[in-house]
């Protein structure tokens, strides 16, 4: 299982260490063990070459003329620690005086991992941060202040990113008084204070003093304010010029604000530094900066339902347990272990109400902490994670975690919420709070997809304009979906009919109307699509059409199965789906509401189709629906047993006075034939419908009869 550990840590250093031991050699000279504890064992340290690690010395000491040099390294995962034996050498009075008086405990250096794997070989991965900011507004790369970026001049080294920052003319000294402050120095470092801003304190700005060295002293000088929060910088002392060499305080670390102004060279030349080089080290991933359009690899990646299904399949079982991983790049997509993955068996308790309400906060909370995906949310929420990427689930997110994925830092980094099953108790049937957050994540920019092992595609959660509903759309037809003209199928799951024929000659003759019809629904750029409840029968037969016309299919499917474990025979889902939502039984008359069809068509069907016709009419009298044509196919007399004579109890008895014209909204067809007749009157605005259109006594108009 991934352990999620909350730090301000990072992977290449450890912590700082205290001398465990320490005994002078002569006054510019000592020998010290170096004790580090507690270290993460995420510390590439562990990892790599012993050769590529090497100890830093704290910059203040280095400020100050002390250097000290990592001789021997006993690095333990198993124990978190590391000794190192450091070898000190004082440069200069103020040095030697320290050197003197560096008591055991003092914390004094930490280990850098110079991991190959992590140094910046291309410029553009670091000249990509100019001008981006971090949550604050600080500037994630600036060379002297927010607009300083200019000055920063990254070339290709030897296949590495360096950096050669210029000097300003002139030299840092100290005032007499700094050999009165090491003592109290001292006893900062017994209690690992910061002691830079102290330092500073003593020393004097020199701006005409030459840049020279000799082999008695460190030279201090300085470069404008280089602030990173994007990497590790580390100096270069091969590029240095030759005869100078810098302190092992050679790391610049991204937590600091301002940092790498003051460096500390060493050594001998007859001529003047002008600059500083620095190599670079990248971040943990998660902690990188790095912005989603930057992540070229983890993008393509996502487009590939292989790549999503093999990484799905490395989450460790059993597959009742919630899993989740946060993905902030393509390699790391394609290298997912089952270690990756945060697994968590929740278990849901009934909660007690509002009548308890400090105990039904208190169980929510700990619902919510319970959850794979916490861990991560609550990492970006606190800054520890600043990466964006998108978040892998075995099941779809519970609604109860909607405060923090619409939080505002959740919002900027998440760029994606991949799924495999709706629900863990309802498997591939979403419920209202499941339908609101994904409307929720609509709205507030945070793409939702479905890994789906029944169509084995990549399904986006889409919302038709104007509709706070919406499908799970394949990739590749989200724009068909959004622009289409949307009819619907309503008939008997338990009956196919002899329709297929006749639909199919349908929607074949539609798309040939199209291409000469201009109208505020249709025109020759607006595509199809056909909508069912996805069950057997006339339904399979409607999906089945569509798909083979080349016309989006979709279905609104429901879960028939009671409490009492029967199922009915809408339970079994058409095999011709593309776009689908998914209901659970008890929001049967919410899904039928969602529908939105432009053009409904209306085959045998039973009590769902009556109510299905129930509310179409509905829809139309109250202005819900516009008023376009609903087709019934089949014999006049079988739509007048089931319509006529409801629609005349209600005309006799005056219950629908004002309503009567909504019987032009429906038009008995038996053949394709007729429906193209009424599609194309439609269309060319010669279709008398609507609210000052007529009425027929029989709840519907007959093509070639009352309507012609």
């Amino acid at each position: 299982m991934a352990r999620i550990i909350k730090t301000i840590q990072h992977d290449l250093v450890t912590p700082d260490g205290t001398l465990a031991e320490y005994r002078k050699i002569d006054k510019k000279n000592a020998e010290g063990l170096v004790a580090i504890h507690e270290i993460n064992s995420d510390f590439k340290g562990f990892e790599i070459d012993e050769e590529l690690v090497f100890f830093n010395i704290k910059s203040a000491l280095a400020q100050l003329g002390l250097d000290g040099k990592g001789v021997d390294y006993d690095l333990n995962r198993k124990e978190s620690c590391a000794h190192i034996k450091v070898h000190f050498t004082a440069h200069g009075p103020v040095g030697e005086r320290l050197l003197s008086l560096m008591p055991v405990g003092a914390y004094v250096g930490k280990l850098f991992a110079a991991d190959d794997r992590r140094r910046v070989r291309d410029p553009h991965y670091l000249s990509r941060m100019f001008g981006r900011f971090d949550r604050y507004g600080d500037p994630l790369l600036s060379l002297g202040g927010m607009q300083g970026s200019k000055e920063l001049v990254l070339d290709k080294v030897e296949g590495r990113t360096v950096a050669y920052l210029s000097l300003l003319n002139g030299r840092q000294n100290y005032e007499d008084q700094i050999m009165n402050f090491l003592p109290s120095f001292t006893l900062g470092l017994e209690r690992n204070q910061s002691l830079r801003q102290w330092v500073e304190l003593h020393q004097k700005w020199e701006p005409k003093a030459p840049m020279t060295l000799n082999d008695d002293g460190i030279l201090l000088v300085r470069t404008l304010p280089l602030h990173i929060r994007t990497v590790f910088a580390r100096v270069v002392d091969e590029q240095l010029p030759a005869g100078f060499h810098h302190t092992t305080a050679s790391i610049l670390q991204p937590d600091t604000m301002h940092s790498g102004n003051i460096f500390e060279v060493y050594g001998k030349s007859e001529h003047e530094i002008t600059d500083i080089p620095l190599e670079f080290y990248t971040l943990d991933p998660f902690r990188e900066y790095v912005f989603f359009a930057d992540r070229d690899q983890l993008q393509t990646c996502i487009e590939d339902p292989k790549s999503l299904f093999n990484a799905f399949e490395t989450a460790p079982p059993p597959k009742e347990a919630r899993a989740a991983t946060f993905i902030v790049k393509g390699e790391q997509l394609l290298g997912l272990s089952p270690e990756n993955w945060i697994v968590r068996e929740t278990k849901m308790h009934e909660f007690p109400g509002s009548m308890q309400s400090e105990r039904q906060a208190m169980m929510a909370e700990r619902y919510i902490e319970q959850q794979p995906t916490f861990p991560y949310l609550e990492r970006i929420d606190d800054g520890d994670i600043t990466s964006q990427g998108v978040l892998l689930t075995r099941y779809f997110p519970t609604p109860l975690l909607k405060r923090m994925l619409l939080s505002n830092h959740v919002q900027k980094c998440l760029k994606g919420i991949y799924f495999k099953y709706p629900s863990l108790g309802f498997q591939n049937y979403f419920s209202a709070e499941d339908r609101g957050l994904l409307n929720d994540l609509e709205k507030f920019g945070i793409p939702v997809y479905w890994v789906d092992e029944t169509s084995k595609q990549i399904l986006k959660y889409v919302q038709k304009h104007g509709f706070d509903t919406g499908m799970f759309v394949p990739l590749s037809k989200v724009t068909e979906f959004l622009d289409a003209l949307v009819l619907g199928i309503y008939g008997s799951n338990l009956q196919e009919g002899n329709f297929y024929e006749e639909l199919k000659t349908l929607l074949e003759g539609l798309l040939e109307l199209k291409q000469n019809v201009d109208h505020n629904l249709l025109t020759p750029d607006t595509p199809l699509a056909l909508v069912t409840g996805g069950g057997p029968g006339a339904m399979a037969v409607g999906n089945r059409v569509a798909k083979e016309a080349g016309i989006l299919s979709c279905a609104n499917v429901v879960d028939f199965r009671s409490k009492g474990g029967s199922v009915v025979n809408e339970q079994k889902i058409n095999p011709y789906i593309d776009a689908k939502m998914t209901y659970r039984l008890d929001k049967i008359v919410e899904r039928q509401a969602e529908f939105n069809l432009d053009l409904p068509i209306f085959l045998t069907g039973g009590i769902g189709t009556d109510f299905e016709y129930a509310l179409e009419e509905v829809g139309r009298k109250v202005g819900m629906t516009g008023a376009t044509p609903a087709l019934l196919f089949g014999a006049p007399d079988y739509w007048e047993k089931k319509i006529s004579s409801r629609f005349k109890v209600n005309l006799d008895t005056g219950t629908i006075k004002g309503s009567e014209w909504v019987s032009n909204c429906f038009y008995c067809v038996e053949n394709a034939e007729q429906g193209l007749k009424v599609y194309r009157d439609f269309f060319n605005g010669k279709l008398p419908i609507g609210k000052h259109g007529p009425s027929y006594e029989r709840g519907f108009a007959l093509v070639g009869d009352d309507y012609s």
